[in-house]
């Protein structure tokens, strides 16, 4: 019990040193019309330097992360299998994929998944 709560002080106090540290590096500048138009060789930008991007895109590449760390945490879980308890190591397993396919079905009924809409 000594060992997890001396885990938790020490989680909380680098995240709290690293929000210190962060907000006092951090500059805030005052945002004019010169800090805010792209730099091209000192002539005025032929289009707009923030044009917008394709939200599906965004969230296929979301969906991709997820999908990508599922398979990083499901290869350790095969190795381990051996060494745990086999009833928690199938009801841990059973419940990771099913939050996954869950989600997966959640996204699709929603048409997160179509490109056009």
């Amino acid at each position: 019990m000594l060992k997890i709560l001396s885990s938790i002080t020490v989680a909380m106090m680098i995240s709290m040193v690293l929000m210190m540290v962060c907000t006092v590096i951090s500059k805030t500048s005052i945002m004019d019309r010169e800090k805010m138009s792209p730099f091209e060789c000192g002539f005025d930008p032929k289009s707009s330097a923030r044009s917008p991007f394709s939200l599906q895109f965004f969230l296929i590449a979301i969906l991709f992360l997820i999908f990508d760390i599922e398979i990083a945490l499901l290869l350790p879980m095969l190795v381990t299998m051996k060494t745990s308890n086999i009833m928690m190591w199938t009801l841990t397993m059973t419940v990771f994929i099913m939050t996954l396919i869950l989600g997966l079905y959640y996204e699709w009924k929603n048409n997160m998944l179509e490109w056009t809409f």
